[in-house]
């Protein structure tokens, strides 16, 4: 059984997670302590038992316990109370390390993460197209590198997530692949065949999807507790948080905006990847001659191309403002949060832009959501991925935020 993560108070104490002290919940009450703990930062014993209706004498045990693991450390004594000190204890960033594989439309990207989330290790790759067995080659040598990062300390990795588009094949022609070249992909195992390379257990969820779980596992808008988020990459995508929870829906592919409709020239309507996408602004650049490599290999600064950006965000946000719109018609989301694959300047003009023509619409009888930038950004897909094991070993999941296979 899932059960969400816990609702957090303005105050920071939580609302509704209660523990058990019957047997044969320990494995349960163990999450819930890690869970809390990661929340906060610290906490001491009396924290724990105050939070979550456990006895002292049960946190007790299931604090040695995750102390002689390795997965907590104690830090030292805060006197000045009545009684014994209180001794807090935080998570050991040596404690676990996630492993988080993005596959992309014009890049690949391996990350590991150590137990705070910290990126410890990264290595990425673009390219034109992505093919299944170069992706399996890129990922068997990737893993080799990142694990050299962590030497003596491998057995600590809890698993590896992959964030992928769904039915990549897709939508080839948008990113300029002709012919059949993506068709691999349609009958292609990626958890089978990333799993035959990997010692460690597999995950696999959707990309904007696992990009939305980072926003809320890693992200600086952990106090929200509905929103949209919207990722812009080579295409655009999107996830769906209500009640502090992923809402990853029923085939996993909640909050898949990129097919939406929004309005194009002469009236007739287009899919929203047709304008808010990065391959659009990759065609203005190619047009004018120039190589968009910056675009894809995470450079921050892009002047050079400053013309193509200024017109795309002027396209992108029009069309965002009506998926907004459309969207907060439907759920009553407390903000919509926009990321995307390009540097956190861009990312805050995109937003700017979004606000100016959402005020520009008929929002009669709709309650508009704050615009927020998301806080991850580039990465956001392969920490997303990385959260997957993450979830699943050490912390009480969120709703279905993940499948493992």
């Amino acid at each position: 059984m899932q059960v969400p993560i816990p609702v957090l108070r303005e105050d920071n104490i939580p609302i509704t997670h209660r523990g058990s002290n019957q047997s044969g919940m320990r494995a349960y009450n163990e999450r819930l302590v890690l869970t809390l703990v990661r929340r906060h930062g610290s906490l001491a014993k009396t924290d724990i038992a105050r939070m979550t209706g456990l006895s002292a004498q049960t946190v007790s045990v299931i604090m040695r316990q995750l102390e002689a693991d390795e997965l907590l450390l104690r830090g030292e004594p805060m006197r000045g109370r009545v009684g014994q000190p209180s001794v807090p204890l935080s998570l050991n960033p040596e404690g676990a390390f996630f492993l988080g594989l993005k596959i992309g439309r014009r890049s690949c990207e391996l990350v590991l993460l150590d137990f705070l989330g910290k990126i410890v290790a990264r290595v990425s790759r673009s390219y034109s197209y992505p093919l299944p067995q170069d992706t399996v080659d890129f990922t068997r040598k990737a893993i080799v590198q990142v694990l050299a990062a962590i030497p003596g300390r491998e057995y600590r990795v809890a698993g590896l997530g992959i964030a992928t588009p769904f039915e990549l094949w897709n939508w080839a022609d948008e990113i300029g692949v002709e012919g059949d070249q993506m068709e691999a992909w349609r009958d292609f195992d990626v958890h089978a065949r990333i799993s035959a390379i990997s010692e460690f257990p597999v995950y696999v969820q959707n990309d904007a999807t696992a990009a939305c779980a980072a926003e809320l596992v890693f992200g600086e808008n952990n106090r929200l507790q509905d929103f949209m988020y919207v990722y812009v990459g080579t295409l655009v995508g999107g996830g769906i948080v209500l009640n502090g929870s992923l809402y990853s829906g029923r085939t996993g592919n909640a909050g898949a905006l990129g097919p939406m409709p929004v309005p194009g020239r002469g009236g007739r309507s287009v899919q929203l990847l047709e304008h808010a996408s990065l391959v659009v602004l990759e065609r203005a650049v190619q047009e004018r001659g120039l190589d968009p490599v910056m675009i894809w290999e995470g450079h921050d600064d892009w002047s050079e191309i400053e013309a193509e950006v200024s017109e795309w965000i002027k396209l992108s946000a029009r069309s965002l403002a009506h998926a907004v719109v459309a969207s907060a018609s439907v759920i009553d989301f407390e903000a919509v949060l926009v990321d995307g694959g390009f540097p956190a300047a861009i990312r805050k003009r995109l937003v700017k832009a979004i606000e100016a023509e959402i005020g520009s619409l008929d929002v009669q009888g709709i309650a508009v959501p704050a615009l927020k930038e998301g806080s991850i950004g580039t990465v956001a897909r392969a920490l997303g991925a990385a959260s997957l094991p993450l979830f699943d070993k050490y912390l009480i999941d969120q709703n279905t935020l993940m499948r493992d296979g």
